[in-house]
């Protein structure tokens, strides 16, 4: 459960695994988090998405019935989604935590972030996609472009709030009419005796870091 004043995501987040990227302190302050996620059932899959803002302010929800032909074509098409809504609703300077419960995603994520703001461009491991996802990948790559800064947190299927919304868009359609909110995060107060929590990067193996 979130403390009093605090996201449910940013709690996720500050305690996930960001493959690739140290995970010091002073980044855990996202303006925004998005936790998306793909099913696939050959009766037919969805996708999820919840966003909200680092005070804990839910920006929007979305559960949609979709066709994917696999379960990672599922993945690339709910995080495009959670993107594009996220866009529409922030500002090109936020700073976004992702969280996804699909290792590869969030490692390609991140590997593209370091291969942005690295100067050779090159990323700490390749980047390599499902071929039946590069057009979902592209829009991905584009909506990362458009953020001031972007990570990608590791969580487990059980803690991602968006898994229910994807497994069971029908019951969960009533979230997409919610009122759409386009708010921004409260600005934090400096806490003198607050301690961050510690760094993480990788816990599966190496890789370049980045603060």
């Amino acid at each position: 459960m979130a403390a009093h004043g605090r996201s449910a995501l940013r709690d996720l987040f500050d305690e996930s695994p960001t493959p690739h990227i140290a995970h010091p302190p002073r980044t855990h302050h996202r303006d925004f988090y998005v936790a998306t996620d793909g099913s696939f059932r050959k009766s037919g899959g969805g996708l999820g998405a919840v966003i909200e803002t680092r005070d804990g302010t839910r920006v929007a929800r979305v559960a949609t019935m979709d066709s994917p032909p696999d379960n990672n074509v599922a993945e690339y098409r709910a995080l495009h989604l959670g993107l594009d809504v996220l866009a529409a609703r922030a500002p090109r300077d936020a700073r976004v935590g992702v969280l996804i419960d699909h290792d590869a995603l969030a490692s390609n994520v991140n590997s593209t972030i370091l291969a942005r703001n690295h100067p050779d461009g090159k990323p700490p491991r390749p980047v390599s996609v499902p071929p039946a996802t590069r057009y979902h990948w592209r829009g991905i790559q584009a909506r990362l472009n458009g953020f001031g800064e972007v990570r990608a947190a590791r969580i487990d299927s059980d803690q991602n709030p968006a898994h229910p919304l994807a497994n069971e868009p029908g019951r969960y359609r009533h979230v997409n009419h919610e009122p759409d909110r386009c708010v921004l995060p409260e600005t934090p107060k400096p806490a003198a005796n607050e301690f961050p929590p510690p760094s993480r990067a990788n816990r599966n193996g190496g890789g370049r870091a980045s603060d």
